[in-house]
């Protein structure tokens, strides 16, 4: 089913995960990211007060199961709140901790490596780490969040340049992190409404959006992807979308969702009986007069659409994989222009 039918951009394909606090699923995801061979790895957090259910959950498209890895701790190869990840050239995983101020490495299979990383609002230091991407030379781009700076490092934390100062070039809460094949880095400014756009030296090279509901502007975006045509994919948090633009800044299409029952969720529903007879007479697409005007709302409500869409990423094919964290899966759309 297409959800773009002005612009037969994109269309849905499929929908990967269900809710499970352990084992095969996610629990309150943040993030996707996209290694070797396409193999996903999907940050699970949980709720604020519940350490069960926070780890790093190992699939593919097809629904596999891989595994899973780290989970609440405050040692090695542990984490408190994790936020967001990424992969290197090598295909080591790489996970940012808002609460312990550290980036984690992993190998592929999920091996605890090292760690660094320290709080503070110095140089080298963090304060609530959330976005990383990587360059093609393997420097990882940290979003620092609430010191309002990216930061550019080694791979193994050390220093190279800070991203984001006055005027024009200053960041608000940025989050979610993507690089082009120029090295061009594009941040999702949760704090001021805006993708911003920086060469691999920091200068500004443009500033997409603005606050607000209408086509090209945003609320809160969370994370952004930048696909090898110059597209720019953005989670539109906020406004409980996905918007694409393109290279220019200029608004190309909207989803809000088309999501249908995942393979693993069908699965559990054979299964279980009795919740299978209860989905079966519930009624999925309400219709509701809202007494709140929140886009919110709407998406609470019907099942299908986005819940706190917190995370957009491409795979080598160009599947576009959307993570949301009310509903616990992925959405998944690909390209067919």
């Amino acid at each position: 089913m297409t959800t773009t039918r002005e612009t037969d951009f994109l269309v849905y394909d499929r929908t990967v995960g269900m809710t499970v606090m352990e084992g095969r699923g996610f629990y309150y995801p943040v993030d996707t990211v996209v290694g070797r061979e396409d193999r996903l790895y999907v940050i699970s957090r949980s709720k604020e007060e519940t350490t069960r259910g926070i780890r790093v959950t190992v699939c593919d498209l097809e629904s596999g199961y891989h595994g899973n890895f780290g989970g609440y701790g405050f040692d090695g190869g542990q984490f408190v709140w994790p936020s967001c990840g990424a992969v290197d050239s090598q295909g080591r995983f790489f996970i940012s901790d808002e609460r312990l101020h550290r980036v984690t490495a992993y190998d592929a299979a999920g091996k605890y490596l090292f760690h660094w990383g320290q709080e503070g609002s110095g140089e080298r230091e963090l304060d609530t780490p959330s976005g990383l991407a990587f360059d093609s030379r393997d420097n990882l781009y940290v979003s620092d969040t609430y010191n309002n700076r990216i930061q550019k490092f080694t791979a193994d934390g050390q220093f190279l340049v800070s991203i984001g100062g006055e005027g024009e070039d200053a960041v608000s809460l940025p989050w979610g992190l993507a690089t082009d094949g120029q090295d061009n880095l594009y941040s999702a400014d949760f704090g001021n409404d805006f993708v911003k756009k920086f060469s691999s030296d920091g200068e500004l090279l443009g500033s997409f959006g603005g606050p607000g509901r209408g086509d090209g502007q945003f609320t809160r975006p969370a994370s952004v992807a930048v696909d090898g045509e110059g597209y720019i994919y953005v989670a539109d948090w906020g406004n409980e979308r996905v918007q694409v633009l393109d290279s220019d800044g200029n608004f190309v299409t909207k989803l809000r969702g088309e999501s249908t029952l995942s393979e693993w969720a069908a699965n559990f529903l054979s299964i279980n009986q009795e919740e299978a007879a209860a989905r079966a007479t519930a009624n999925l697409e309400m219709e509701i007069d809202y007494a709140v005007d929140d886009p919110h709302e709407e998406s609470s409500h019907i099942e299908k659409y986005f819940w706190c869409p917190s995370s957009v990423k491409l795979d080598s094919r160009g599947y576009l994989y959307v993570t949301e964290t009310n509903r616990h899966r992925i959405q998944v759309y690909r390209r067919i222009r």
